[in-house]
């Protein structure tokens, strides 16, 4: 049986030195995803980190390949107590100049069959990717998807 990958494929009116800068900065993350500060700009075996609104720590993964602005891998296992322990998966971005866009194609991968985790970012992924397409096209992130109790529970913390 063949291990589930998620792949998403978005254009972006943004040069890729822009979409990069969304993708890495703290900053700007926090704008489109939803709330979350997300760095990610170093070189292969610094760290991913991301915070939730409550400034909580919700990951600390290994940066595995940085070629900005074309590509972008890390590791991925959120470190909150009430989610699944399965073992970390991979993320890739990967950005490319097509016309006066930026061809933006996200694969996570990596999972174990059965992965409940892989259920849970094939929601979470469009939610904080079309907030990102919104962000830089227009200056504003999208509203979270999520249920109100999905919020909450991030924001008590691992």
């Amino acid at each position: 049986m063949s291990k589930p990958t998620f792949v998403y494929v978005t254009y972006i009116a943004a040069p890729p030195e822009k979409v990069w800068q969304a993708l890495t900065k703290a900053d700007l993350s926090e704008q489109y995803w939803f709330g979350y500060r997300v760095e990610a700009s170093g070189k292969p075996g610094d760290r991913m980190t991301a915070f939730n609104p409550a400034g909580v720590k919700a990951h600390d993964d290994p940066i595995i390949e940085s070629d900005p602005p074309r590509r972008l891998v890390y590791g991925w296992k959120p470190l909150y107590k009430d989610l699944p322990d399965e073992r970390m998966s991979r993320v890739t971005f990967e950005l490319e100049l097509f016309k006066d866009q930026t061809r933006l194609t996200v694969t996570h991968d990596d999972f174990d069959d059965g992965s409940i985790m892989f259920r849970m970012i094939s929601k979470g992924w469009p939610a904080v990717l079309s907030s990102l397409k919104s962000f830089l096209e227009t200056g504003k992130g999208l509203a979270p998807s999520w249920d109100d109790e999905a919020q909450k529970r991030a924001a008590a913390g691992a």
